[in-house]
């Protein structure tokens, strides 16, 4: 070390004081009102949007691609392809929180006419919000969102340049967004997806992902169905079909329903990926908590006693062992902040004053300190006794 420079280094903060008072004294008296740092992070993270519903259509026999745009004219706020959008649905008198992975690109969103959109799948009776997105909702209708969330997204500077997508069901629609970003020029890599399906007549945004196919951005379709003319891939995800579609040092990225997650785990542990090589999106709502091994299954048919706590006011409400704290107070009217509903997020940290509960174990995002002090996220959280919790008033 260079005993001149350190002590040049050390006696800088004086002659930063010094050019802050010559700064100050000519300054204008006059307050300047505009923060261009307030104003970026305005443009970034805008909080809560007001959006209307400007377009649906058809994404296969069985799903729906919905159309957002700002009410108030404006264009949408950044978000990364693979990020998700939560949005809250005015449903018979409730509001309802769920979270959509957003299918359009980020590049259509800083376009002119400014939109976002997500793709939604008809479920088979255990979809309350997603039936409601197929069949009820229309173009006009007033929603409110939230967007540019999780961490689900292409970093280059932590992931390979060679991603190979992992996507089963409506899983899709986060390599659909970044598909579209990569062939329009805006995404620096090269995207095989392996996209799992029934049969070939209810495979969600075909032709959009048809169109795609090009130099950096390849689907495959692999069907599970015994269909005899299908000519392509057929089966499962498994490793030896990853390793076939697989090219150097790749990343892979998965999106799924819930079982899939698990025996791909087990599939990409064959091939022996690391795990800084292995992104898992969040799947949002749990639809069945007892494939856990460890959840206590002979509770799963009682419902429980919840106590709800909101300044001095106490309610309690039924509490289904098979549901999360959030679901049961959204049937109950009573609002909780919502975003990923897998445990990930934070934003429905609950306090529990007293009761027995189980937690997910991939959708436990809290803090140590949060383990120790009790408190959870509601959404990834399930009454195994009465219960009594405080949350904030809204």
């Amino acid at each position: 070390m260079k005993i001149k420079g350190f002590l040049k280094d050390v006696g800088g903060a004086s002659r930063v004081t010094k050019a802050r008072l010559e700064a100050f004294e000519k300054a204008s008296p006059v307050p300047e009102t505009v923060d261009p740092i307030k104003e970026v992070a305005k443009a970034w993270h805008p909080g809560k949007l007001d959006l209307v519903v400007t377009e649906i259509r058809d994404a296969s026999p069985t799903a729906k691609t919905i159309r957002f745009e700002r009410a108030d004219g404006e264009k949408l706020p950044f978000f990364y392809a693979g990020q998700y959008i939560a949005l809250e649905f005015p449903i018979d008198g409730h509001i309802i929180s769920r979270p959509y992975s957003i299918s359009s690109a980020p590049f259509e969103a800083r376009a002119e006419k400014s939109f976002v959109e997500i793709t939604v799948r008809r479920s088979k009776g255990d979809g309350y919000v997603a039936d409601y997105a197929n069949d009820r909702l229309a173009v006009g209708d007033a929603i409110r969102g939230t967007m540019g969330c999780g961490q689900f997204f292409y970093e280059p500077l932590r992931d390979a340049k060679n991603i190979v997508a992992l996507a089963g069901g409506v899983g899709i629609t986060p390599f659909a967004s970044m598909a579209k970003e990569i062939a329009h020029g805006t995404m620096d890599a090269d995207l095989t997806i392996l996209y799992g399906s029934v049969n070939s007549n209810d495979i969600i945004l075909k032709d959009e992902l048809d169109k795609l196919e090009g130099e950096h951005v390849h689907v495959v379709n692999v069907l599970s169905g015994d269909e005899p003319d299908w000519q392509g891939e057929r089966g499962f995800l498994s490793a030896e079909l990853i390793k076939k579609y697989s090219k150097g040092d790749t990343s892979y990225f998965i999106c799924g329903p819930q079982v899939m997650y698990k025996f791909l785990r087990g599939e990409l542990a064959k091939l022996e990926v690391p795990a800084r090589r292995q992104r898992f999106e969040v799947f949002g709502s749990i639809k069945d908590v007892t494939a856990f091994e460890d959840y206590p299954k002979e509770l799963a048919d009682k419902t429980f006693d919840l106590t709800v706590v909101r300044g001095i006011s106490e309610e309690v409400i039924p509490a289904k062992a098979c549901e999360s704290l959030v679901t049961a107070l959204e049937r109950a009217g009573i609002l909780i902040e919502t975003s990923c509903r897998s445990g990930e997020c934070g934003l429905c940290r609950t306090k529990v004053l007293s009761g027995e509960y189980y937690v997910i174990p991939e959708g436990d995002g809290r803090r140590g300190a949060d383990k120790d002090f009790n408190y959870v996220h509601a959404c990834s959280t399930y009454p195994t006794s009465d219960m009594k919790i405080k949350i904030p008033i809204l």
